[in-house]
């Protein structure tokens, strides 16, 4: 009884440690979240209606060699850019990102798949883990950015986004889509993968008008500054979305932590106490018993 009773103080010991750490986690997600959920709803209203404007200033477009990237062609080359965070202990949000990623590649590219002409682009260390364990001998994987969360900012993203615009318009892919949390609130993300390259075309309004833009200089100057310079907007929202989205998961995953170490203490307690009062029970049996033994 003596052993077990131990046994019982070590595991409460090692539950109130745990539970200290993951306390102190939460804290500092919290703290974090802070900052990033600043970061990407300041971000987003401004890169949603520079890729709306995009969108719509292509669909209007001529077809110039200036629009070259809303050019839609038969996609036998395709890269899936996956976002997900550097580290883990957020819940199931790295998993989410890496299956909606590889819903996509399974239900549209399954063809260019098998074909080997599927490349990968992993931005984070657990999208990078799992694309090689995943398509390894299948896909091509680009390690070449995982890294790209420990030093997140504007000029870093847009090298990548450069890279991807280099090589839609060197036709090395005919498709390039993203996969990422959006952030949604503290407690929920939303998981989605959309295109990015092409850009995708407004559809036409029920009036059947277009819109009318002036452009000043000509259009095809504004355009080779301004198409590029969208496209590494909409990759730097998706790269906040997944930054905000990652400290919202784990403070969500450590509260949920903390929570069940608290249910698990108090269990812990109720059979310390119970086998504590067996073995007084058991003692005072003994001494009765001897003193009984004794008088006889």
């Amino acid at each position: 009884m003596g052993a077990n009773l131990k046994e019982v103080r070590l595991r409460i010991k090692s539950v109130i440690s745990t539970q200290q750490i993951t306390k102190a986690m939460k804290m500092v997600s919290a703290s974090k979240l802070r900052r990033a959920q600043q970061a990407i709803v300041q971000f987003r209203p401004y890169a949603n209606k520079q890729n709306e404007m995009l969108s719509n200033i292509l669909s209007n477009s001529d077809g110039d060699s200036s629009s070259s990237f809303g050019v839609e062609r038969a996609v036998e080359n395709v890269c899936i850019v996956v976002v997900t965070s550097n580290k883990g202990l957020c819940g199931a949000f790295n998993t989410y990102v890496n299956k909606a990623a590889n819903e996509v590649i399974t239900r549209k590219y399954s063809a260019q798949l098998a074909a080997g002409k599927v490349t990968i682009l992993p931005i984070g260390k657990k999208a990078m883990e799992y694309a090689q364990r995943r398509y390894s001998g299948k896909a091509t994987v680009i390690t070449d950015h995982f890294n790209l969360f420990a030093e997140l900012n504007f000029d870093n993203t847009a090298l990548v986004a450069e890279r991807l615009m280099d090589a839609f318009s060197n036709k090395e892919y005919d498709a390039i889509e993203i996969a990422y949390g959006q952030f949604k609130n503290a407690a929920s993300q939303n998981f989605i993968v959309e295109p990015f390259l092409p850009v995708a075309k407004m559809e036409a309004q029920q009036s059947g008008r277009k819109a009318d833009f002036e452009f000043e200089p000509s259009k095809s100057q504004l355009l080779e500054h301004l198409i590029p310079s969208i496209l590494k907007s909409q990759l730097f929202k998706c790269c906040l979305d997944t930054h905000a989205s990652e400290h919202g998961a784990r403070m969500t995953a450590m509260d949920k932590a903390s929570e069940n170490a608290n249910e698990l203490l108090k269990e812990l307690k109720i059979n310390y106490n119970k086998a504590r009062q067996e073995a007084i029970t058991k003692e005072l049996s003994e001494i009765v018993g001897g003193a009984a033994a004794l008088e006889s």
